[in-house]
């Protein structure tokens, strides 16, 4: 009898164990980037989409000329050496209509250009007031958002002028093994219009997609895989279950033990 007792207790165990097993496991194919991807392959991604200003962006702009007397009226600064307070060039923000106020030019429409293409038409219009202007420019409310399934969901600024959506999974902490490579969602908001695109990071085809190199304030969302909503929402039934299992592993081990 005890020899039976110990036998069927082995083969609970056991069952108990390789389902336990069976669950926590993820196949490679769910897991690994860019399978598809061979080796010394080259790939060139399409970065022509980059950051284009949109309303209320925060923008840097500073123009300089070999004489600097002349470029002071086409940059707005507050405070003087004189009045005790340290002078500090102020930044624009892009109206509803898209435009900024510039000095001397007027109401200058920055929406839809990249910084790129803001400077050039700049440069082209201070000609007629300035010799050989030099046009620096630099979005200043330059962030992104990561959520869902990675380590460390939120919100993080960009120093530079691009950022890719892998670099930003990377300020993120990376997808936890739950999240979904197969189905991230970029959401970008241009003037009040959203687009949700998907990609599949286990493909090396996302390298060229339109939201392989984000712009600002565009959102990055990992799904959860099945087993992280599942486990998400178990409820108390689902819950007594599992102690109820547990009991019996350690009866079973107690009952093995003393026989």
């Amino acid at each position: 009898m005890f020899k039976n007792s110990k036998i069927i207790g082995l083969r609970v165990l056991a069952i108990a164990v390789f389902t336990l097993f069976i669950s926590s496991c993820a196949s490679k194919k769910d897991v690994v980037y860019f399978q598809n991807a061979s080796a010394f392959e080259t790939i060139v991604s399409d970065n022509s989409n980059l950051n284009r200003f949109k309303v209320d962006d925060v923008v840097a702009i500073n123009v300089s000329t070999l004489d600097p007397q002349a470029s002071v009226p086409f940059n707005i600064i507050r405070g003087t050496e004189e009045g005790g307070m340290r002078p500090e060039q102020l930044d624009y923000i892009v109206d509803k209509n898209g435009d900024i106020d510039f000095p001397v030019l007027g109401s200058v429409k920055l929406l839809g250009l990249s910084p790129a293409e803001a400077k050039i038409m700049l440069t082209d219009r201070l000609k007629d007031y300035l010799k050989d202007p030099i046009i620096n420019i630099r979005l200043k409310n330059f962030s992104v958002t990561v959520l869902g399934a990675v380590n460390r969901p939120g919100t993080y600024p960009v120093n530079g002028e691009q950022i890719t959506v892998l670099e930003a999974l990377g300020l993120a902490g990376d997808l936890n093994i739950k999240g979904m490579r197969n189905n991230v969602m970029v959401i970008r908001d241009f003037n009040g219009t959203k687009v949700y695109t998907r990609i599949d990071l286990t493909k090396k085809e996302v390298l060229n997609s339109p939201v392989y190199y984000l712009t600002q304030n565009d959102v990055v969302y990992v799904e959860p895989n099945k087993s992280l909503i599942s486990s998400a929402s178990l409820d108390n039934r689902s819950s007594i279950a599992l102690s109820i299992a547990s009991i019996l592993i350690t009866t079973t081990v107690v009952l093995i033990t003393r026989n």
